[in-house]
């Protein structure tokens, strides 16, 4: 297969599958691990649902590891969704899972615990298991690459940012090396490249916390809330680069700004990388973490009217954060 002919389509074109885990290991979840099923569970109800426009729901695959957990998924979204015993790390489908390029084509990258921080059993078999699962041809790169690296426009437009992708601790390669990779790879005609992620964001910065696309050439990036955001000037400089971009078409970007979540800060009073960007797009619902603070439900707001037919909705990741991420981070689409 000539992977140059592929790219990713957009997450908001039709998925065939939603695919997601159940929490499994309470040591991977100290103190938050009946909180972050509580929270995967709702997800899940939400993209199972039809919209209140009518738009029929996503079939959602949920990874569930073991018997305990088995009757906790049955009992929580065993309605709603299709569990399916496996073996997996952790539920970080977004990084460990396939990129697919369409229904019947994926891509495998290798998978090293963001930079050998978090290393889990199972984890670098997740990409092969979601593959054979789903019947898609999959083309295995022997590259590093997390599917959270990276966000693209379903027009070969891709963006990144340089603290990840050029991390050391993932592969020894140029800037123009990755471009070619991610050309060979996923197809992608243009990269945009953002500069830092979020403070203390152990994915080394990965986009889908900072810079979404919602549709050809609308990028959405978040503004700082409060005057202790601990982003407040890298959230400043990710704006100012994307509105200097022009995507795969020549096209100059329309930036939409939405609240961040402010300060969110941990037991320890650190800075923990909360986002209103890790939304996912469902076929019927968008899905955005909110955390309990001032800022959550005025970025919902911002973000319903670019997603016309969807209901966006907010729901609680306080929980699923303290494992490192969001909505976004545990759900991988299949296009349709």
């Amino acid at each position: 297969m000539n992977a140059m002919r592929y790219h990713p389509p957009a997450e908001w074109d039709p998925h065939g599958a939603l695919w997601t885990a159940w929490p499994a290991d309470p040591d991977v979840w100290p103190g938050d691990f009946e909180g972050a099923r509580r929270e995967v569970g709702a997800m899940v109800r939400a993209l199972a649902a039809r919209s209140s426009a009518g738009r029929e729901g996503d079939r959602v695959r949920v990874l569930v590891q073991g018997p305990l957990a088995m009757l906790s998924a049955e009992m929580e979204i065993g309605e709603h969704a299709e569990l399916i015993p496996a073996d997996y790390g952790d539920i970080w489908l977004r990084d460990t899972g396939p990129v697919f390029l369409d229904s019947r084509r994926c891509a495998l990258f290798r998978f090293n615990g963001w930079g050998s921080k978090f290393i889990y059993d199972h984890d670098e078999e997740v990409s092969s298991l979601v593959a054979g699962l789903s019947g898609a041809q999959a083309v295995r790169h022997q590259r590093i690459l997390e599917g959270g690296a990276l966000d693209w426009d379903g027009e070969g437009t891709i963006l990144t940012t340089r603290e990840c992708l050029l991390n050391s601790n993932r592969n020894a390669w140029s800037e123009a090396e990755a471009e070619t990779f991610l050309l060979e790879a996923l197809g992608a005609r243009r990269v945009i490249w953002l500069g830092d992620g979020l403070l203390n964001d152990h994915t080394d910065g990965h986009v889908d916390n900072i810079a979404r696309f919602v549709a050809p050439g609308v990028v959405v990036c978040q503004a700082p809330s409060g005057s202790d955001d601990p982003n407040a000037d890298r959230l400043e400089a990710i704006a100012s680069t994307l509105a200097e971009a022009r995507d795969a078409r020549g096209r100059r970007l329309q930036v939409i700004r939405i609240p961040s979540p402010g300060l969110i800060a941990d037991e320890e009073g650190r800075a923990v990388p909360a986002s209103h960007m890790n939304f996912i797009i469902g076929n019927s619902t968008v899905v955005t973490p909110v955390y309990g603070g001032p800022f959550g439900q005025a970025a919902v707001e911002a973000l319903k009217p670019l997603f016309p037919g969807r209901d966006v909705i907010g729901l609680s990741a306080t929980h699923i954060l303290s494992g490192g991420g969001a909505f976004h981070c545990i759900t991988q689409q299949q296009p349709a």
